[in-house]
């Protein structure tokens, strides 16, 4: 497997003033959920036809001008599985550098209100154990998210 380039994990310590994406040129940002159960966090690969399919990711997406982290994460996940979550405070960023375009992946923790997933652009979902994250082919920029979690 080849080695991944160009990815930074955060504290996600940074304020809102400062902006997601803030001074970073042509940066796209992206959410992503730690939604928890127990000792596990759920997980969904991309399907084939995607970008970065065949790569498992906390689901997520791109944020749409004008909207906050938690309203564009929420947004997708109902979008992607016609699922009601409530989106929260972030847990970490990460930085990465993608053939297709650079990207900030802020992480909120986020929380089921009502339904069960129901794919659209993901293939498999899985409740993972914390402590196995790292063993998932995790798309690039979710691995430095990933490392933090299994430190908390």
């Amino acid at each position: 497997m080849e080695p991944y380039p160009s990815h930074a994990c955060t504290t996600g310590r940074e304020t809102a003033a400062e902006g997601p994406g803030a001074g970073i040129h042509a940066m796209k940002t992206v959410t992503a959920a730690i939604i928890r159960h127990a000792d596990t966090v759920f997980l969904a690969r991309r399907k084939t036809g995607q970008k970065l399919e065949g790569y498992w990711e906390f689901p997520g997406g791109k944020l749409e001008p004008g909207e906050t982290l938690q309203a564009c994460l929420e947004r997708e996940i109902f979008e992607e599985f016609n699922w009601e979550i409530k989106a929260g405070e972030m847990v970490a960023t990460s930085d990465y550098a993608y053939a297709h375009g650079s990207i900030r992946l802020i992480a909120l923790a986020a929380a089921v209100i009502a339904g069960e997933p129901e794919p659209t652009v993901h293939d498999a979902m899985e409740w993972v154990p914390i402590a196995r994250l790292l063993h998932y082919q995790l798309a690039p920029a979710d691995i430095a998210i990933a490392e933090k979690l299994t430190k908390l």
